[in-house]
């Protein structure tokens, strides 16, 4: 997944997996692997080109490969079809109706969507964990600009993504702003996506602002070009710090740093209360009230957002 530009998604996916197989792991595992990785393509969203351009270039096939000769990948682990990762580098075809089973490209048949690990698009993945005192998060780099990996501006703090997006269409989101939207967890609502937002604060950053998201929601690997601080734990609704942030807080999010902190003095930022969400309507009508046991019990999203491997 680093290699390939990762997603953020499966920072929850693959915790939740761990846990399930009885492994302990967190996202500072997943970005110490991240920041060893090297970036081998580049397909949406951290480019223009598809699965299929990716496939044409050599593929999975490639990637594998070329991490087992990096010494990233360990060779011997047994794979379903029943032979190891080596094996797994190979690609299927078709020759008469007969599956068959060749070795990829030896190199990349386009460098411009797929690089050996010699020459990477960058010497690290696309994962970061972020820590401070708004809690912890992640964040994907890998579509993100340089200039746009670091952020120091004012809150503007939303419940819903549908209440930024009715601010957004009444012009009420000038200038250089954090876009706060919290009360979107595991416990909260179920964590949905929030895959809305992207093209709105992706308008606004092309036409000068400089701005971010910061949640305790869900946001595909889609996420793009626009520094998104996701999965925020722990979560408003569980108490987390995110609950604290009020309108015009300055908010520093530093993706290369690992950094999520809100600048608020010490003694202050102590003594705030969280501010009370309204999570009614996320609770009842259209079979919500089915699914309250699983959200009462959820774990955080760092621990995988999920009910069934709650200990204790």
């Amino acid at each position: 997944l680093a290699a390939t530009g990762g997603s953020t998604n499966h920072a929850i996916h693959l915790v939740a997996d761990a846990r399930a197989a009885g492994i302990r792991i967190d996202w500072d595992d997943l970005d110490e692997l991240s920041r060893a990785t090297p970036l081998l393509a580049r397909i949406y969203p951290n480019g223009s080109a598809d699965v299929n351009h990716f496939q044409a270039a050599g593929g999975l096939g490639i990637v594998i490969r070329e991490l087992l000769d990096a010494g990233l990948m360990h060779a011997d682990i047994r794979c379903v079809h029943g032979g190891d990762l080596r094996t797994q580098a190979q690609e299927p075809y078709l020759d008469d109706l007969q599956l068959r089973w060749r070795e990829a490209p030896l190199q990349s048949l386009d460098t411009q969507v797929l690089r050996g690990a010699a020459e990477p698009f960058d010497h690290e993945g696309g994962l970061h964990c972020l820590k401070g005192n708004l809690g912890r998060a992640v964040v994907k780099i890998s579509a993100v600009a340089p200039e746009h990996r670091r952020i120091q501006a004012p809150a503007k703090v939303f419940d819903s993504q549908d209440a930024l997006l009715a601010a957004f269409k009444a012009g009420l989101l000038s200038g250089d702003f954090v876009a706060v939207i919290r009360g979107q967890g595991p416990r909260a609502n179920g964590m949905p996506e929030l895959h809305k937002l992207t093209p709105t604060l992706s308008v606004m950053q092309d036409r000068g602002q400089r701005v971010a998201l910061l949640t305790d929601g869900r946001m595909s690997g889609a996420s793009g070009k626009v520094l998104a601080a996701i999965h925020v734990s722990p979560e408003a609704v569980c108490g987390g710090p995110i609950g604290k942030l009020r309108e015009n807080d300055l908010i520093l999010i530093d993706a290369d740093a690992g950094i999520m902190q809100a600048e608020v003095d010490a003694g202050e930022w102590a003594a705030r209360e969280s501010a009370e969400i309204d999570l009614g309507g996320n609770r009842h009508g259209v079979g919500r009230e089915l699914f309250g046991l699983m959200r009462a019990h959820a774990c955080s999203a760092e621990e995988g957002g999920s009910a069934l491997f709650v200990e204790g």
